[in-house]
Protein backbone atom coordinates (compact mmCIF):
# COMPACT_ATOMS: atom_id res chain seq x y z
CA UNK A 1 0.00 0.00 0.00
CA UNK A 2 0.83 3.64 -0.95
CA UNK A 3 1.98 6.26 1.91
CA UNK A 4 -1.47 8.41 0.95
CA UNK A 5 -3.29 4.91 1.53
CA UNK A 6 -1.49 4.54 4.80
CA UNK A 7 -2.19 8.11 5.70
CA UNK A 8 -5.99 7.56 5.01
CA UNK A 9 -5.96 5.01 7.22
CA UNK A 10 -4.68 6.48 9.83
CA UNK A 11 -6.51 9.24 9.27
CA UNK A 12 -9.76 6.77 10.03
CA UNK A 13 -8.22 5.69 12.45
CA UNK A 14 -7.77 8.73 14.39
CA UNK A 15 -11.52 9.72 13.46
CA UNK A 16 -12.96 6.70 15.29
CA UNK A 17 -10.08 6.80 18.53
CA UNK A 18 -11.82 10.40 18.62
CA UNK A 19 -15.27 9.20 18.75
CA UNK A 20 -14.32 6.37 20.83
CA UNK A 21 -14.96 3.84 19.13
CA UNK A 22 -12.28 1.04 20.38
CA UNK A 23 -13.37 -1.31 18.59
CA UNK A 24 -13.36 0.11 15.12
CA UNK A 25 -9.97 1.99 15.65
CA UNK A 26 -8.44 -1.68 16.69
CA UNK A 27 -10.11 -3.16 13.46
CA UNK A 28 -8.86 0.13 11.27
CA UNK A 29 -5.19 -0.33 13.49
CA UNK A 30 -5.17 -4.27 12.17
CA UNK A 31 -5.41 -3.06 8.35
CA UNK A 32 -2.79 -0.19 9.29
CA UNK A 33 -0.24 -2.52 10.58
CA UNK A 34 -0.40 -4.69 7.79
CA UNK A 35 0.09 -1.80 5.12
CA UNK A 36 3.01 -0.68 7.36
CA UNK A 37 4.47 -4.07 6.40
CA UNK A 38 5.03 -2.59 2.85
CA UNK A 39 7.16 0.45 3.97
CA UNK A 40 10.71 0.16 3.10
CA UNK A 41 13.00 -1.15 5.79
CA UNK A 42 14.38 2.77 5.37
CA UNK A 43 11.47 4.62 4.83
CA UNK A 44 11.52 8.36 5.17
CA UNK A 45 10.22 10.76 8.01
CA UNK A 46 6.50 10.68 6.30
CA UNK A 47 6.73 6.93 6.66
CA UNK A 48 8.08 6.80 10.17
CA UNK A 49 5.35 9.55 11.28
CA UNK A 50 2.67 7.31 10.16
CA UNK A 51 4.13 4.68 11.68
CA UNK A 52 4.66 6.44 15.15
CA UNK A 53 1.47 7.73 15.36
CA UNK A 54 -0.45 4.68 14.61
CA UNK A 55 1.37 2.92 17.33
CA UNK A 56 0.46 5.59 19.87
CA UNK A 57 -2.98 5.56 19.20
CA UNK A 58 -2.55 1.88 19.43
CA UNK A 59 -1.24 2.03 22.57
CA UNK A 60 -4.15 4.45 23.95
CA UNK A 61 -6.89 2.38 22.52
CA UNK A 62 -5.00 -0.69 24.12
CA UNK A 63 -5.29 1.39 27.43
CA UNK A 64 -9.14 2.45 27.08
CA UNK A 65 -9.91 -1.47 26.00
CA UNK A 66 -7.98 -2.73 29.26
CA UNK A 67 -5.44 -4.84 26.93
CA UNK A 68 -2.02 -5.43 28.75
CA UNK A 69 -1.23 -7.58 26.17
CA UNK A 70 -1.89 -5.60 23.13
CA UNK A 71 -0.35 -2.44 25.21
CA UNK A 72 2.76 -4.19 25.47
CA UNK A 73 2.95 -5.28 21.74
CA UNK A 74 2.56 -1.69 20.34
CA UNK A 75 5.05 -0.59 22.77
CA UNK A 76 7.68 -2.55 21.76
CA UNK A 77 7.17 -1.73 18.10
CA UNK A 78 7.10 1.97 18.66
CA UNK A 79 10.50 1.85 20.53
CA UNK A 80 12.83 1.38 17.77
CA UNK A 81 10.96 4.27 15.92
CA UNK A 82 11.27 6.51 19.00
CA UNK A 83 14.89 5.74 18.88
CA UNK A 84 15.20 7.30 14.95
CA UNK A 85 11.90 10.22 15.32
CA UNK A 86 13.36 11.46 18.63
CA UNK A 87 10.18 13.24 19.38
CA UNK A 88 6.49 13.25 19.00
CA UNK A 89 3.51 15.40 20.26
CA UNK A 90 2.47 12.19 22.08
CA UNK A 91 6.09 10.43 22.91
CA UNK A 92 5.95 11.41 26.71
CA UNK A 93 2.41 10.64 27.13
CA UNK A 94 3.39 7.35 26.00
CA UNK A 95 6.57 6.82 27.98
CA UNK A 96 4.58 7.77 30.69
CA UNK A 97 1.93 5.49 30.56
CA UNK A 98 5.05 2.43 30.01
CA UNK A 99 6.54 3.12 33.07
CA UNK A 100 3.07 3.03 35.02
CA UNK A 101 2.82 -0.19 33.75
CA UNK A 102 5.96 -1.29 34.90
CA UNK A 103 5.36 -0.23 37.83
CA UNK A 104 2.33 -2.15 38.97
CA UNK A 105 3.53 -5.17 37.32
CA UNK A 106 6.43 -4.35 39.88
CA UNK A 107 9.09 -4.74 36.96
CA UNK A 108 11.40 -2.16 39.10
CA UNK A 109 14.23 -3.16 36.97
CA UNK A 110 12.62 -2.37 33.76
CA UNK A 111 11.20 0.83 34.78
CA UNK A 112 14.73 2.02 36.69
CA UNK A 113 16.10 1.07 33.22
CA UNK A 114 13.66 3.00 31.26
CA UNK A 115 14.57 5.86 33.52
CA UNK A 116 18.08 5.73 31.77
CA UNK A 117 17.02 6.52 28.90
CA UNK A 118 15.33 9.48 28.94
CA UNK A 119 16.68 12.56 28.44
CA UNK A 120 16.61 15.77 31.38
CA UNK A 121 13.36 17.13 29.14
CA UNK A 122 11.90 14.10 28.98
CA UNK A 123 11.92 13.14 32.56
CA UNK A 124 10.60 16.99 33.88
CA UNK A 125 7.79 16.09 31.86
CA UNK A 126 4.40 15.69 34.10
CA UNK A 127 3.66 12.66 32.21
CA UNK A 128 6.76 11.13 33.26
CA UNK A 129 7.01 12.55 36.76
CA UNK A 130 3.96 10.87 38.11
CA UNK A 131 5.20 7.26 37.90
CA UNK A 132 8.39 8.63 38.88
CA UNK A 133 6.49 10.40 42.18
CA UNK A 134 4.59 7.45 42.59
CA UNK A 135 7.29 4.85 42.48
CA UNK A 136 9.29 6.88 44.98
CA UNK A 137 6.07 7.12 47.22
CA UNK A 138 5.39 3.47 47.16
CA UNK A 139 8.97 2.71 48.26
CA UNK A 140 8.80 5.05 51.11
CA UNK A 141 5.58 3.19 52.18
CA UNK A 142 3.77 7.17 51.94
CA UNK A 143 0.21 4.96 50.96
CA UNK A 144 -2.07 7.62 51.89
CA UNK A 145 -1.03 9.62 49.64
CA UNK A 146 -0.18 6.94 46.50
CA UNK A 147 -4.24 6.46 47.08
CA UNK A 148 -5.13 10.59 47.09
CA UNK A 149 -2.91 11.33 43.54
CA UNK A 150 -4.73 13.21 40.67
CA UNK A 151 -3.96 11.65 37.31
CA UNK A 152 -2.06 13.51 34.51
CA UNK A 153 -4.50 12.66 31.70
CA UNK A 154 -7.45 9.94 32.01
CA UNK A 155 -5.48 7.17 30.11
CA UNK A 156 -3.43 7.06 33.31
CA UNK A 157 -6.28 6.06 35.63
CA UNK A 158 -6.56 2.30 34.18
CA UNK A 159 -2.71 2.17 35.79
CA UNK A 160 -3.59 3.91 38.87
CA UNK A 161 -6.76 1.51 39.80
CA UNK A 162 -4.89 -1.64 39.63
CA UNK A 163 -1.91 0.02 41.52
CA UNK A 164 -4.98 1.21 44.33
CA UNK A 165 -5.79 -2.25 44.36
CA UNK A 166 -2.12 -3.79 45.45
CA UNK A 167 -1.52 -0.48 47.69
CA UNK A 168 -5.01 -1.57 49.34
CA UNK A 169 -3.52 -5.43 50.07
CA UNK A 170 -0.71 -3.79 51.32
CA UNK A 171 -2.33 -1.80 54.04
CA UNK A 172 -4.86 -4.81 54.89
CA UNK A 173 -1.38 -7.00 55.77
CA UNK A 174 -0.21 -4.30 57.82
CA UNK A 175 -3.82 -3.48 59.73
CA UNK A 176 -4.64 -7.35 60.61
CA UNK A 177 -1.39 -7.96 61.97
CA UNK A 178 -1.52 -4.92 63.79
CA UNK A 179 -4.49 -4.77 65.07
CA UNK A 180 -7.54 -7.18 66.64
CA UNK A 181 -10.19 -5.19 65.42
CA UNK A 182 -10.81 -1.64 63.76
CA UNK A 183 -14.01 0.41 63.17
CA UNK A 184 -15.11 0.24 59.87
CA UNK A 185 -15.74 3.97 59.30
CA UNK A 186 -11.71 3.80 59.91
CA UNK A 187 -10.77 1.28 57.59
CA UNK A 188 -12.21 3.15 55.40
CA UNK A 189 -10.94 6.20 55.50
CA UNK A 190 -7.33 4.46 55.96
CA UNK A 191 -7.97 2.33 52.55
CA UNK A 192 -9.40 5.14 50.89
CA UNK A 193 -12.66 3.35 50.17
CA UNK A 194 -16.11 5.97 49.52
CA UNK A 195 -18.80 3.98 51.01
CA UNK A 196 -19.07 1.31 53.29
CA UNK A 197 -20.31 -0.76 50.92
CA UNK A 198 -16.98 -1.09 48.70
CA UNK A 199 -15.55 -2.01 51.52
CA UNK A 200 -17.53 -4.46 52.50
CA UNK A 201 -17.67 -6.01 48.95
CA UNK A 202 -13.65 -5.54 49.06
CA UNK A 203 -13.45 -8.06 52.53
CA UNK A 204 -15.82 -10.61 50.58
CA UNK A 205 -13.82 -10.66 47.73
CA UNK A 206 -10.29 -11.01 49.48
CA UNK A 207 -10.30 -11.16 53.13
CA UNK A 208 -13.25 -13.36 53.76
CA UNK A 209 -11.17 -14.38 57.06
CA UNK A 210 -12.57 -10.66 58.36
CA UNK A 211 -15.33 -10.90 60.70
CA UNK A 212 -17.84 -8.04 60.20
CA UNK A 213 -19.30 -7.56 63.69
CA UNK A 214 -22.04 -4.41 63.20
CA UNK A 215 -19.99 -1.82 62.77
CA UNK A 216 -16.61 -2.99 63.55
CA UNK A 217 -14.01 -5.34 61.40
CA UNK A 218 -12.23 -7.99 63.52
CA UNK A 219 -9.29 -9.83 62.18
CA UNK A 220 -8.26 -13.27 62.49
CA UNK A 221 -5.11 -13.91 64.61
CA UNK A 222 -1.99 -14.82 62.21
CA UNK A 223 -0.77 -18.63 62.41
CA UNK A 224 1.77 -18.22 65.33
CA UNK A 225 5.53 -18.81 63.92
CA UNK A 226 8.42 -20.12 66.27
CA UNK A 227 9.11 -17.38 69.23
CA UNK A 228 11.58 -17.12 71.48
CA UNK A 229 10.15 -18.52 73.88
CA UNK A 230 9.22 -21.38 71.95
CA UNK A 231 12.92 -22.49 71.39
CA UNK A 232 14.28 -25.33 74.46
CA UNK A 233 16.76 -22.85 75.70
CA UNK A 234 17.46 -24.37 78.75
CA UNK A 235 16.99 -27.77 77.29
CA UNK A 236 19.68 -27.04 75.09
CA UNK A 237 22.13 -25.69 77.36
CA UNK A 238 22.20 -29.08 79.98
CA UNK A 239 22.73 -30.96 76.45
CA UNK A 240 25.25 -28.97 75.58
CA UNK A 241 26.93 -28.64 78.91
CA UNK A 242 26.82 -32.64 79.09
CA UNK A 243 28.58 -33.32 75.96
CA UNK A 244 31.40 -31.07 76.94
CA UNK A 245 31.72 -33.08 80.15
CA UNK A 246 31.77 -36.27 78.54
CA UNK A 247 34.23 -34.60 75.58
CA UNK A 248 36.27 -33.11 78.93
CA UNK A 249 36.27 -37.08 80.48
CA UNK A 250 36.78 -38.91 77.16
CA UNK A 251 40.30 -36.49 76.70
Amino acid sequence: MSLDGASSLLSELKAKFGAGDVDGGKETLSKLKIAMLDFPPKGSEAHMKVAVEALEIGILLAVVDGDLDAFSRNVAQIKPLYAVLKTTPRKCHILGLNLMNLLIDNRLSEFHAELELLTEEEASNPFVTFPITLERRLMVGTYDEVLSVTVPDASYQFFVDNLLQTVRDSIADCVEVSYKSMKIIDAMTLMKFDSQQELLEYVQECRDDWIVDGDTLCFQAPPSGSKASDVPSMQLISQNLSYAMEMERIV
